[in-house]
Parts: C-alpha cells; sequence; structure tokens
C-alpha cells in the first residue's frame, strides 16, 4: 500500500465512509465482543487516537510491539492482559472478512477461519481430517499440502492452552522466518492435544494491495444494508449511487460514483471520480479517475481544453 502507507497504517484507510478498523469493531461489537487489546506498532498513535477519539465507552487497551517479531509475538505481549479469560478473540486489524460473525463467536471450542486460496505459499496453511480438525498448521511452507490459509481471524477457547504455547515459543526461540509466528503455536497447542477446528467464509478482503482494496470498497457500498452516507451537498453535480461523501466537502460540476467513497473536506471540481478512494483534505479539479487512491492531503489539477473541432476528427489525449 506505498506510499499511502508512509504516513498512515493500513487500518486507518477508508472504505465506504470510514477506516477499515472501524469496520472491524463495529461488527465485533454488534456480535457480542465487549473488551479489546489493540496491539500497534509503526505509526500506532495515529491508530490509538482515532480508536479513543471515536470509541470513548469500550474498554480498551493499547500494546506497543516496537520491534515486528511476528504475530505469536504480538499476541504473547499482551498475555497479562488475556491469559486468565475464558475465551479470546484474535483478528488482524486490515482485513475485512464476510462471514456470520456471531455465529463463529458462540461455536464451541477453538476455531480457525480458513479459505481455499491459489497460492498457499504465502500464508498460514493448516491440514485437516474430514471433520474439520486440525492436523497441522504451517506458516508460508515452501510445498503446501493443503490450500486451506488462515484469513486472520481465530476464537481460542483453551486459552492456557495458546499461553503456554507463546510461552514456549519465546523462552525457546523457536521462530520461522525469523519471528515468532502464531501457527506454531497452533502446533504446540495441538501437540498438547488441544483441538482445532476449521471454518470457512464467504469472502475475504486482505487489504494490503491496491486493487483488493478498491475491492473492497466497492463489495461494502453494495451491500444491501448499506445506508447512503451523503454529507455534504454537491453543486450542479451528478451522483451516481451507491457512494460515500464525507462531510464539509465542497463538489461542484462534477460526476460522483459509482462506487466512490469522499472522505472529510474534499474539493473536488470540473471532475469525474468513480470506483475509487479519495483521502481527507483532497482537492481536484479537471481530472478524471477511476479505481484510484488519493491520499489525505492531496492535490490533482487536469488540463482544460477549449475546442473547436470539425468533421471526421479524432483526438486521442492519452
Amino acid at each position: 500500500m506505498r506510499p499511502l502507507t508512509y504516513t498512515q497504517p493500513k487500518p486507518l484507510i477508508p472504505v465506504a465512509g470510514k477506516p477499515i478498523i472501524s469496520f472491524i469493531v463495529d461488527e465485533l461489537r454488534k456480535a457480542g465482543v465487549n473488551e479489546f487489546i489493540f496491539i500497534i506498532g509503526y505509526l500506532g498513535e495515529k491508530i490509538k487516537d482515532y480508536l479513543e477519539g471515536h470509541y470513548p465507552d469500550i474498554p480498551k487497551t493499547f500494546i506497543y510491539q516496537t520491534e515486528r517479531k511476528g504475530l505469536g509475538h504480538a499476541i504473547w505481549l499482551a498475555k497479562e492482559h488475556w491469559k486468565n479469560e475464558d475465551q479470546l478473540i484474535i483478528q488482524l486489524g486490515d482485513s475485512i472478512l464476510d462471514l456470520d460473525l456471531p455465529a463463529f463467536i458462540q461455536a464451541e471450542g477453538n476455531v480457525l477461519v480458513v479459505k481455499k486460496v491459489q497460492d498457499p505459499r504465502q500464508f498460514g496453511v493448516v491440514e485437516v481430517n474430514l471433520n474439520h480438525v486440525v492436523l497441522k498448521a504451517v506458516e508460508k511452507p515452501n510445498i503446501p499440502k493443503s490450500n486451506l490459509a488462515l484469513v486472520g481471524l481465530y476464537k481460542i477457547s483453551d486459552v492456557r492452552f495458546l499461553a503456554n504455547a507463546l510461552d514456549e515459543l519465546i523462552t525457546k526461540d523457536i521462530r520461522t522466518y525469523n519471528e515468532y509466528q502464531l501457527t506454531d503455536a497452533f502446533m504446540l497447542m495441538i501437540e498438547q492435544h488441544a483441538i482445532l477446528t476449521t471454518t470457512s467464509l464467504n469472502n475475504w478482503y486482505d487489504c494490503g494491495k491496491k486493487e483488493i482494496l478498491l475491492d473492497t470498497n466497492t463489495m461494502l457500498l453494495s451491500k444491501d444494508d448499506y445506508e447512503p452516507n451523503i454529507n455534504s451537498t454537491p453543486i450542479n453535480s451528478i451522483i451516481i449511487h451507491p457512494v460515500s461523501i464525507g462531510k464539509n466537502c465542497i463538489i461542484s460540476n462534477a460526476i460522483i460514483g459509482p462506487f466512490a467513497t469522499i472522505s472529510d473536506h474534499a474539493a473536488i471540481e470540473n471532475s469525474i471520480v468513480r470506483e475509487s478512494i479519495i483521502g481527507n483534505n483532497v482537492q481536484l479539479s479537471d481530472v478524471v479517475l477511476y479505481r484510484s487512491i488519493i491520499g489525505n492531503d492531496s492535490a490533482i489539477k487536469g488540463m482544460k481544453q477549449s475546442l473547436n473541432i470539425g468533421d471526421n476528427t479524432e483526438i486521442d489525449f492519452s
């Protein structure tokens, strides 16, 4: 996601009118989760400021992972805050998942969410039996024996098993690709006779690439339960739904949509924007944007032409 993530962490990139992290928190709260631990690192203060400002009422703890030593290490850093709980939900902060979250949380036992992928080598992968019980968990295998990828959502009921497994990883310095992997902790749990099962989901949007982020924006805007989110009044403009337009935007002589997210304080004139995400305080003038992501505080100005064209003429401005 560079260059966007040079100044803004992925969880704060907006889709369908609000940051990715907001979709995650809102869905978890609706499913019954009432206490949160946020493990943050690079640009983490921005995430903390956003969450404290927009979710002042939820009990929350912030843990800093100052060195990138893997997901297992990140969860271990927060162990004192969750080791005595009856149940633990772990979710990555940069993915949008389409599944029945309340049913997942209410399921019994330890449950890992998986999805079949074409190239499992880039993911944590599990091998299962016919009853969906996990036999083996491997991080980014060179020769995968399964195409079931872990998507970054886990429910742990045997919390003490996980705490002990993570302690073993750290104390014995067990690393894969020089990091402490959560998949290795799952494997240690299995070796200690914990039962882990899997469940699948409808769709998985890992918002780490431009095209997937734009597809996520389109998916969320297209959902049947999406409510129109127009917080500014365009002037002499055409709005093609679904779109999301933030507060205090100045939009004039423009065509916006479909599937456009316009963040707060944007100024757009004489432009066409569709299937795009526009950040805060962006200024667009005389441009046509399609499947674009424009970061905060950017300005783009195009060219104006005054033409007097005769018959049988072809002009290509590309």
